[in-house]
C-alpha cells in the first residue's frame, strides 16, 4: 500500500454558516456528514479533487467522511479524513469539491461544516472537542481567526473545547 505523504490543511474557511449556503441566492441547505464507503468512491471523479481520496479510504488508521445535502446524498460537497488518536481527533485532509472552490463556487460553508463535524466527533468520543491538524504556514493566522484554532508550534494547530463548542453550535442544531 502507498505511504501517505505528510499533508497540510490548506483550505480556506470561506464562511461559517449554519449549514451550506448557495453563494448566489443565499439559500441555506441542511447537510449530513456520513462515512464514505467503497461504493461511494465510484462517485468521486478524480478531476474534481486534488487529493487521492481512494488512498485515504483504504488506510486502516483513518476514516473518511463526505458532506452531502440532505435528500441529495449522491452529490458530494466536501470530504474529510481523520484519525482517532485516543485523546483527540486528528484531521489529515479537508477538501471541497471543485465546484465549491474559488470565486465561482456554488456553496459556501463546506470547510467550516467539516471542521465542526470533526469537533462533534471529538465530543462524541469523549475528547472534549479537541481536534488537531497541521496547517500550511501561510494559513495559520487564517485558522486562528476563522476557527479560533490555537497555533502550537511549527505547523501544528489545535481546536480546544470553547472553539469546538462554537463551531458545533453553529452547524449542528440541538
Amino acid at each position: 500500500m502507498k505511504k501517505h505523504p505528510k499533508t497540510f490543511i490548506d483550505i480556506e474557511i470561506d464562511k461559517l454558516t449554519n449549514s451550506i449556503e448557495n453563494v448566489i441566492s443565499g439559500d441555506v441547505f441542511d447537510t449530513e456528514v456520513v462515512l464514505l464507503t467503497n461504493k461511494d468512491i465510484k462517485q468521486i471523479n478524480k478531476k474534481d479533487w486534488l487529493f487521492d481520496w481512494e488512498l485515504q479510504l483504504k488506510s486502516k488508521d483513518r476514516e473518511v467522511y463526505k458532506l452531502v445535502i440532505k435528500n441529495n446524498p449522491k452529490i458530494i460537497q466536501g470530504l474529510l479524513s481523520l484519525s482517532d488518536f485516543g485523546d483527540h481527533i486528528y484531521v489529515h485532509l479537508v477538501e471541497s469539491v471543485k465546484f465549491n472552490k474559488g470565486k465561482n463556487k456554488i456553496y459556501a460553508g463546506v470547510p467550516g461544516n467539516l471542521f465542526a463535524f470533526a469537533c462533534k466527533f471529538s465530543f462524541d468520543k469523549g475528547y472534549e472537542g479537541f481536534v488537531a491538524f497541521d496547517a500550511k504556514t501561510i494559513l495559520i493566522k487564517h485558522y486562528e481567526e476563522t476557527l479560533s484554532a490555537t497555533h502550537f508550534k511549527g505547523t501544528k494547530m489545535y481546536i480546544e473545547t470553547p472553539a469546538a463548542t462554537r463551531l458545533i453550535d453553529k452547524y449542528f442544531k440541538k
